[in-house]
């Protein structure tokens, strides 16, 4: 008997039925099996799922509780005796009691988990009461400091060690052992060190985002191909010429992807910095208002850090299409250069910014004028670049 399959997956099928065993092919089809407009609604169905579930929950852990007057006028003991002091306090008790006892009237309270209805309804609150967007600039704008010392440093001590093998067995093994380092434990010793201001914020994230990245630079530096230090060794390249063209951009366009993933771990961290002396930022709404049982406000809080880290994450993996076009373009279309100029513009003047004010405190001021300018001219030409790259990619 002859048969004859159109395709591998109907063969696939049959071996199956036939041994008995799993059809493993099936897993590789299924990899790529959804577009992207199903894949949006897959996400937009599981996102409903969540929040069913999320109410579902609040539901479950609510209470009722009795709509009555308490009498919050207590006695006082300067004014009347001892004994008598207790007697009325027993009365004002006891008649609270029967209020309670013969209450009919119960209004339902989410004292654990609040449902989504009453979150989205806190973040008017937040505007009013807690400055929202203040805070949540406050904590951003310390997130990107802590980010730019530690990838700073990252990148000057980890090149190094990562490029001479004396230093990479002198210290590879010390800073591979930093990151099983307790850093919540270390946080009195920042103190200790900083203070309790904004530097001590800052120093602690940037400690916390560098003992992970210091590693995976000199991990990165280890991954670069030897077939391109051949070439541009061949070429008759110096040292600096093949660190330039060869290490620096092989190490950050991998080095993106690496901190895309830190941005969570710099979340948790500035929290913790922010709940010390709790001056401002996300951390310190968070702790003012579970202090006082605000449960629908902190989970409006914790919804805003969420987002922010949703939009850092796209502007991560936006810039390294930009920056880096060759992981994902085989043709170099045209806008590109100007989009990287205007990135590095407005990357370079915000670090040279931070650098200059943390050496020169006196130059803050007059530097931010300067930063502005920058910054917008930098905005410009992304814009300009990016008009012309899509209208390059389209056609």
């Amino acid at each position: 008997m002859r048969i004859n399959f159109s395709n591998s997956r109907r063969l696939s099928t049959l071996v199956a039925s036939l041994t008995g065993k799993p059809n493993m092919a099936s897993l590789l089809h299924l990899r790529d099996r959804y577009n992207g407009r199903q894949q949006l609604l897959l996400a937009l169905a599981g996102l409903v799922i969540v929040v069913l579930i999320w109410w579902g929950l609040a539901e479950m852990l609510s209470i009722e509780r009795p709509v009555i007057d308490y009498n919050t006028h207590l006695p006082s003991m300067l004014d009347q005796e001892k004994d008598d002091f207790a007697i009325n306090l027993d009365s004002i008790l006891q008649v609270d009691s029967i209020n309670l006892a013969n209450a009919t009237e119960f209004e339902k309270i989410y004292p654990l988990l609040p449902p989504p209805n009453e979150v989205l309804q806190a973040f008017p609150l937040l505007q009013r009461d807690d400055q929202l967007a203040k805070n949540t600039w406050i904590s951003v704008w310390r997130n990107l400091q802590g980010y730019f010392w530690a990838v700073f440093l990252a990148i000057f001590i980890g090149f190094p060690i990562g490029l001479l093998p004396i230093l990479r067995g002198l210290f590879s093994k010390q800073v591979d052992a930093l990151r099983y380092l307790p850093l919540t434990a270390v946080t009195g010793l920042f103190i200790l060190w900083f203070g309790v201001g904004d530097s001590m914020k800052i120093a602690f994230l940037a400690f916390g985002i560098l003992v992970y990245l210091l590693p995976v630079v000199i991990q990165r530096i280890k991954e670069v191909e030897d077939v391109y230090l051949t070439t541009v060794f061949t070429l008759g390249a110096t040292n600096w010429q093949m660190i330039k063209s060869v290490y620096f951009p092989a190490v950050l366009s991998k080095l993106m992807d690496d901190i895309r993933v830190l941005t969570a771990i710099s979340w948790t961290y500035i929290i913790i910095a922010e709940l010390l002396n709790r001056e401002g930022g996300v951390g310190a709404m968070i702790w003012l208002n579970g202090k006082y049982g605000k449960v629908d406000k902190v989970f409006a809080w914790l919804l805003v850090i969420i987002l922010v880290g949703f939009l850092q994450d796209r502007l991560f993996v936006y810039l390294d299409k930009r920056l880096f076009p060759h992981k994902y373009y085989k043709t170099v279309f045209t806008g590109l250069k100007e989009v990287r100029y205007g990135f590095w513009m407005m990357l370079g003047s915000v670090m040279l910014f931070l650098l200059l004010s943390s050496i020169f405190p006196n130059w803050a001021q007059p530097l931010q004028s300067l930063l502005y300018i920058t910054v917008i001219t930098g905005l410009i030409a992304v814009i300009y670049g990016e008009i012309r790259f899509q209208r390059s990619y389209i056609s």
